[in-house]
C-alpha cells in the first residue's frame, strides 16, 4: 500500500509549500518524456512541407526547399530552391526552381534550372526545361523535354531585328526594336 511518507525523496528537508521539482529524466510521469523531440532546423533554410491534409489554389513563391506531398494549383516559384513532390503529392501548376525533384504527379512546365529527376513513382505530363534530367525505370514523362544549357537567343533575335530595321515588311513572328 502506498503511503505519503514513502513518496518523499531521501533526504529532502521536510517543506510543504515548496513542491519538489525532479528533471524530466527522472520524473515518473512526464508527458513530453515519451513524445519524438521536435526536429530543430539546421539553418534558416530549413525544408518547408506541405502535407497531404493542404490544399492549396494560388501562387507559391519562395527561397527555401519545399516538400509537397498534397494537391497544389497555379503556379510554384522557388527561384533558388529545390521543390520535392512526395509519392500523394499533385502539382498542376507550371514550376521553377533550382531542382525538381518528382515522386508523385506533376501537370504542367517544369523549368528546373540545375536538375530535374523523375523517380520511379514519379509522372509528369507537360514540359521540362533542365540542364539534367534523370529518369529512373517506373517513371512516366509524357510532353517535351529541352535538356542542355539554354541557347543564348537574345543576340541573335537583336541581330536580325537590326538586319531587319531598313525593310519596309517584317515576318510574322519577328519583333522590330
Amino acid at each position: 500500500m502506498w503511503k505519503k511518507e514513502d513518496a518523499k525523496p531521501m533526504g529532502a528537508p521536510e517543506r510543504p509549500s515548496a513542491p519538489v521539482v525532479m528533471p524530466p529524466s527522472t520524473h515518473p510521469v512526464s508527458s513530453h518524456r515519451d513524445a519524438p523531440a521536435a526536429p530543430t532546423p539546421a539553418s534558416s533554410h530549413a525544408t518547408a512541407c506541405i502535407s497531404q491534409g493542404i490544399r492549396i489554389k494560388g501562387e507559391i513563391t519562395g527561397s527555401e526547399d519545399l516538400f509537397v506531398d498534397g494537391p497544389i494549383e497555379g503556379k510554384l516559384n522557388l527561384a533558388n530552391g529545390s521543390l520535392t513532390v512526395g509519392p500523394n503529392g499533385t502539382v498542376k501548376a507550371d514550376v521553377v526552381a533550382r531542382e525538381v525533384i518528382v515522386r508523385g504527379r506533376v501537370e504542367g512546365k517544369i523549368q528546373g534550372r540545375e536538375r530535374v529527376q523523375l523517380w520511379s513513382t514519379g509522372q509528369v505530363i507537360g514540359e521540362i526545361q533542365t540542364q539534367r534530367l534523370a529518369i529512373e525505370d517506373g517513371a512516366v514523362l509524357r510532353g517535351k523535354v529541352e535538356t542542355g544549357k539554354p541557347i543564348d537567343r537574345a543576340g541573335d533575335d537583336r541581330g536580325s531585328a537590326v538586319a531587319m530595321a531598313g525593310k519596309t515588311s517584317v515576318p510574322a513572328g519577328t519583333a522590330t526594336i
